[in-house]
């Protein structure tokens, strides 16, 4: 698949919702409320963690990395989305649009690597507490994260470097909110069969391989957390658990349902909804998600308060 002398599109068109125009105005006002308090949630999120010692644990440290990428997820989509918005059509350079493409990759992959390694934290923790420091040390923890990391590196790197291979010689309309891979390869002018096979072959691995692992230790969690004797210790593991399957049913299932279907499988409009659900919706909805369902982020919340109030009166 060497590039060839014909790729002669030196930007992208970007349609967003150009055929709702009187609901461009809207739509800018709601997504622009939406980056604000993604940022803010995802930042507090990050903030709490890293300065309140005692929150230096896995469950956290996890949950640190995942706002991390959220807040990357946000700002590598939103501010282009948002000029979507202000405008009927928004043109990105033909580098602009594969540096956005690589970077949803990056950190889309790193979250789906991400909530499988909280699932195999979660458990660790409730199925083998007394063994739980073991299997979850400092090094299986660092593991753990920068396996997450640099596989979401090779996938952005790999399949954005398949898709900038194809010449682009024509069309350049994408009728799509941001520059994913699937709307891209839409306009390329070569037979892309055989890296479509490929692409949703790596997908499947990187999307439901995860995924099952997930069900698979929830199915393993369940059963411990109705074998224990304390109503108290069940109702502390079912919210721990809770938060996490809210986020991981969210992501991944709209995620699958744009990766994993054929071309015709949706209309545009509804793959733009699916998109933002997994790259809008799961960014802003984790904070709340985490933070409402976990006592210990709330007084961790509240010492830190403390502490500044505290530091202010003397």
């Amino acid at each position: 698949m060497k590039r060839q002398n014909q790729s002669s599109v030196v930007e992208f068109i970007l349609l967003g919702f150009s055929d709702f125009p009187e609901l461009q105005g809207q739509l800018f006002g709601i997504f622009l409320v939406v980056h604000l308090v993604t940022l803010m949630g995802n930042a507090t999120t990050i903030v709490i963690i890293s300065l309140e010692q005692s929150l230096h644990v896995p469950l956290y440290l996890f949950l640190l990395n995942l706002s991390v990428v959220d807040v990357s997820f946000s700002a590598v989509i939103m501010p282009e989305m948002l000029v979507v918005f202000s405008s009927e059509k928004t043109s990105i350079s033909f580098v602009m649009c594969f540096a956005q493409m690589y970077f949803i990759l990056l950190f889309g992959g790193t979250e789906c690597f991400l909530l499988g390694a909280m699932a195999y934290d979660r458990f660790a923790a409730i199925c083998h507490p007394l063994s739980y420091p073991t299997i979850m040390n400092k090094r299986i923890f660092m593991k753990l994260v920068i396996c997450s990391w640099v596989l979401g590196f090779m996938l952005g790197t790999v399949q954005t470097s398949g898709v900038f291979s194809f010449p682009f010689c024509g069309h350049n309309e994408i009728n799509h909110i941001s520059c994913e891979t699937p709307a891209v390869l839409e306009l390329a002018c070569a037979d892309t069969f055989w890296f479509e096979i490929y692409a949703f072959t790596g997908t499947v691995l990187i999307i439901m391989v995860p995924f099952l692992l997930i069900l698979l230790s929830y199915v393993r969690i369940l059963f411990a957390i109705l074998r224990m004797p304390s109503t108290t210790g069940r109702q502390k593991a079912f919210s721990t658990c809770a938060s996490h399957l809210t986020s991981v049913t969210l992501f991944y299932g709209t995620a699958s349902m744009t990766y994993l279907q054929p071309k015709s499988g949706y209309s545009p409009e509804t793959k733009k909804l699916m998109s933002l659900s997994y790259s809008l919706l799961t960014p802003l909805l984790n904070p709340l998600i985490y933070s409402l369902r976990n006592s210990e982020l709330k007084r961790a919340v509240m010492k830190l308060w403390r502490r500044k109030v505290d530091l202010h009166t003397f």
